[in-house]
């Protein structure tokens, strides 16, 4: 096995990288108070968008474990290893929904996550996840560091994080590089270990349609009443809709308020 086994087995092994430099840091926010999963505990760190943890007995909460579900269980019984997700444009919730994915299959028995943010242009995992964005997935593809020397242990125990670090006016072609294949490939080797990569929107750059060819699975977020059917529809070809996982509609209102009344009964 190649050197990013060998990382992310030392991580799950409890040897994660702790420096103080890279220590979770102050929010503005503080976290819902509602009870958590047995097991997690909720700190000043965590964003309140990690509604997973924030709110698990919420309908948001509720539907990414249905989401979790359709990927560790798929009809075919092929589990995709590598999910990106992406939507058409910028402030669609692709981010949200990575955070929010990746600390939910992390709350299962036996899977741990690699969440990594792929978004050179407009980072935000890290602000999500509580921690600053120093050095990352840009300083591992250039091979300034090695992935054992960025890997961040997250709150939630088998959840890590790789930031997108600084990146320099290469670092959107750097998602097209050999060495990003190799990264992906090479961690298809554990069995236990999911990797969830936020990338950029698909419609406003050129390396996500590179990108999706070396993922097993596409999660594609659509925002209500934003991006244009005709744009999704051409986004979804471009990607291959035989890699993609499923659609996640966003902010649909109506819908929602219709199933709080059904789902507030249901749990009094």
């Amino acid at each position: 096995m190649g050197k990013v086994f060998d990382a992310l087995e030392k991580h799950k092994l409890g040897n994660p990288i702790r420096a103080n430099r890279l220590g979770p840091q102050d929010v503005t926010h503080q976290v819902s108070q509602e009870p958590v999963a047995q097991g997690f505990q909720i700190q000043n760190g965590f964003s309140p968008k990690l509604i997973v943890l924030a709110a698990p007995d919420s309908i948001d909460a509720e539907n990414f474990k249905v989401l979790r579900s359709q990927i560790l269980y798929p009809k075919d019984g092929r589990k995709p290893r590598t999910i990106m997700i992406t939507s058409a444009f910028p402030g669609e919730g692709k981010t949200f929904v990575a955070a929010n994915l990746a600390a939910s299959i992390a709350m299962g028995i036996n899977e741990h996550v690699l969440l990594v943010d792929c978004d050179f242009r407009r980072p935000n995992l890290h602000n999500i996840l509580g921690y600053p964005n120093i050095e990352g997935l840009y300083e591992y593809l250039t091979a300034q560091k090695t992935l054992s020397e960025l890997l961040l242990a997250t709150k939630m125990e088998k959840l890590s994080l790789l930031t997108t670090g600084k990146p320099g006016p290469d670092g959107p072609e750097l998602l097209s590089s050999t060495k990003m294949k190799a990264f992906l490939e090479e961690v298809k080797a554990h069995e236990d270990t999911y990797v969830i990569l936020d990338a950029p929107p698909s419609h406003v750059t050129a390396e996500v349609g590179v990108l999706s060819n070396h993922v097993d699975g596409i999660v594609y977020v659509v925002m209500a009443e934003r991006a244009p059917r005709g744009t999704i529809q051409k986004s979804v070809e471009d990607l291959g809709k035989d890699k993609i996982l499923g659609i996640v509609f966003n902010g649909y209102a109506q819908s929602y308020n219709a199933y709080h009344k059904y789902y507030g009964e249901y749990y009094k």
